[in-house]
């Protein structure tokens, strides 16, 4: 295929070069000076669009979404792929989808899972939202960028799926990290809570694959002194979402507000900007129960 790819960030780039390594020729754009190999260089997001046969997007928010849709729908091929790889809101997803689909295009709002170490590896996980249409023609591209796509449903749906995943991924992270600092208050050695707690009714995701504990379990960020798989910042920004999304659908979520809460006072108020966001186990080793 003739692939546009919008958005040669940390994620962007190496799923931009693996498309290129499976044979693809890709046109990029970033608004930083960007260079991936194998990959043209465009001068606008426009240039990156005109007449490709899918184009791609991996943007910061909605509102740069909006924007960059604004430029590129006008200059795109009918029938195109437009496939948004952003996390953003729902309501930016299904706008921008509406819009596509107004002008000819097959739009997919497709996040993903896994990280830069995911995007480099080819391992992602995406959760698609759109046409049957529109998800066979970017299947094919998911496959090379990733493990798993699961089509979740309509436009939007693909969003949907990303921030309950990530509500539930930060408040796990943040009640694994309360056990490592009550165990160490216990004197409970750390490895032996690992040891139980991976094979017991405590198992996770972020205490068996990705614990906070530096030298516990599989290689983490909290073995390289936190420096990020998955910024804390991120993660804050996926809870205002699910928040946000949570209050236009009238859904009571009390412990995925209490993690936005913390993590906005961990990146705001603490040590957690631009660091690992399971370094927030150190937040509860520095911090002590209020009497």
């Amino acid at each position: 295929m003739d692939i546009g790819f919008i958005g040669l960030g940390n994620m962007g780039a190496p799923m931009a070069a693996n498309l290129v390594a499976a044979g693809h020729r890709v046109t990029g754009h970033d608004l930083s000076d960007v260079t991936v190999d194998g990959v043209a260089v465009a001068g606008s997001a426009g240039e990156a669009a005109r007449g490709r046969d899918v184009v791609m997007t991996m943007l910061p928010d909605g509102a740069a979404l909006r924007a960059v849709a604004d430029d590129i729908l006008p200059v795109m091929a009918s029938g195109c792929g437009f496939v948004d790889c952003s996390t953003v809101d729902v309501a930016s997803a299904r706008a921008v989808a509406e819009q596509a689909m107004a002008a000819g295009m097959l739009p997919v709002d497709a996040p993903v899972s896994g990280g830069v170490g995911g995007a480099t590896g080819g391992t992602l996980t995406f959760m698609a939202g759109g046409s049957e249409a529109a998800f066979a023609l970017a299947e094919p591209l998911f496959a090379i960028m990733g493990q798993k796509a699961v089509h979740c449903g309509d436009s939007g749906a693909g969003q949907a799926a990303k921030i309950c995943n990530n509500m539930i991924l930060g408040a796990t992270m943040i009640v694994t990290c309360e056990a490592f600092a009550l165990a160490d208050g216990l004197g409970l050695d750390r490895q032996k809570m690992f040891d139980v707690v991976s094979t017991s009714s405590g198992y996770s995701w972020t205490m068996n694959a990705y614990c906070p504990a530096p030298g516990v379990g599989p290689s983490s960020p909290s073995d390289n002194d936190y420096t990020p798989g998955f910024a804390a910042e991120l993660m804050l920004k996926d809870l205002r979402l699910a928040q946000q999304a949570a209050g236009d659908a009238g859904a009571d979520t009390p412990l995925g507000a209490a993690a936005m809460s913390l993590y906005a006072d961990f990146v705001e108020s603490g040590d957690g900007l631009g660091r690992d966001f399971s370094a927030m186990l150190q937040r509860f080793e520095k911090r002590r129960r209020s009497p």
